[in-house]
């Protein structure tokens, strides 16, 4: 299959030369049960990455902190349509909110902030190393575009499983997050090739926020539609708007339909906005404040609570209490970072190599 382009409304504010692409929800079926896990996880990535910059610039929380406010409906929109625990997903520097979605308990995500024993790498990953193979969490990576070959990798061992194998268990399906900037790297290109030419389980996601740092990305690349890079390679390809969870969630349930029927990968772009700087010790000081005024106004979690009040799955009075719960989950994990043991010097050498 050729690369698609949903866009329907050409009437909607442009990204950059493009104009954001329109996938139609209205009839797409959404219980409250749905609709409330789904808001609920995008404010669990919201308030807990801010508490993060409210750690960090009190000097609590040390390193680089990638945050990722703003582009909560992509996590949410994909992670929440796969199968938890059973399905894998690779992440990036930007990882506190995949790891979250994956399901791994707050509690181990800001207690591996704070480097303690009790974080979900022991302490010794930070923020830009998350993992859990509780929860088929593949890690987050500080390299760009260095968790592409990982999923590749994962995909293919789920497809040798269930073909060579015989284990008709083995249907787990990947999701690989990386930025535009990885878009112009060759892991890309190489991965791309093999998922497609095996017809891998995967779903190559990027999150296009329109900045590789601080180059913008429509002057670091020959095709800034990454999306249209797909068709190169005979795959699916599709752009969606990562600032609308629904549609998200759309383009990812048919992804992953067709990766579990073995029709082989899609390259998913979601068109999305980081509210903050690269990291919080970027003064943001490059990006033009009317880009992110017009951003900031296609909030993820207010376009979201809006759609459940409009469709009758919500009340303001439900919304608020989901954020006061999920307040008190952040607050939790908080003491219990801080509470929690450094890790002991004399393990300074374990989990190097593989344990029994």
């Amino acid at each position: 299959m050729v690369a698609q382009n949903t866009t329907e409304n050409q009437s909607l504010p442009e990204f950059g030369e493009r104009s954001l692409p329109h996938v139609d929800t209205s009839s797409m079926q959404l219980s409250k049960e749905e609709g409330l896990m789904l808001y609920e996880d995008m404010v669990l990535g919201r308030l807990f990455e801010d508490k993060c910059a409210e750690m960090y610039y009190r000097g609590k929380m040390f390193g680089f902190v990638h945050l990722y406010n703003g582009q909560e409906a992509v996590s949410t929109g994909v992670i929440k349509a796969m199968r938890p625990d059973e399905d894998f997903v690779s992440s990036t520097y930007r990882d506190h909110v995949h790891a979250l979605s994956s399901g791994v308990p707050a509690r181990e995500v800001m207690a591996e902030l704070f480097g303690k024993e009790t974080g979900c790498s022991k302490g010794r990953g930070g923020s830009m190393h998350m993992f859990s193979a509780q929860h088929h969490l593949l890690g987050g990576y500080a390299f760009v575009a260095e968790g592409i070959p990982v999923a590749t990798g994962a995909a293919f061992q789920s497809k040798y499983r269930r073909e060579a194998l015989g284990d008709e268990r083995a249907d787990q399906v990947t999701a690989c997050f990386f930025g535009d900037g990885a878009s112009n790297n060759g892991q890309f290109f190489e991965c791309l090739n093999m998922a497609a030419l095996w017809k891998l389980p995967i779903l190559y996601v990027v999150e296009n926020n329109k900045w590789a740092i601080g180059m913008a990305h429509d002057r670091a690349t020959s095709q800034p539609e990454i999306y249209k890079k797909a068709s190169v390679f005979g795959m699916t390809g599709v752009e969606v708007d990562g600032m609308d969870v629904l549609a998200v969630r759309k383009v990812a349930q048919e992804a992953i339909e067709r990766a579990r029927a073995g029709e082989g990968p899609t390259l998913i772009e979601a068109l999305t906005y980081r509210f903050r700087g690269h990291s919080l010790a970027d003064p943001d000081e490059l990006r033009a404040e009317e880009e992110k005024e017009f951003w900031l106004s296609r909030d993820p979690l207010t376009r979201f609570a809006r759609t459940l009040q409009e469709r009758n799955l919500a009340t303001p009075e439900e919304l608020k209490e989901i954020d006061n719960k999920i307040q008190g989950v952040i607050d939790d994990a908080m003491t219990f970072a801080e509470e929690s043991p450094e890790p002991d010097p004399q393990e300074l050498h374990r989990y190097i190599f593989a344990e029994d």
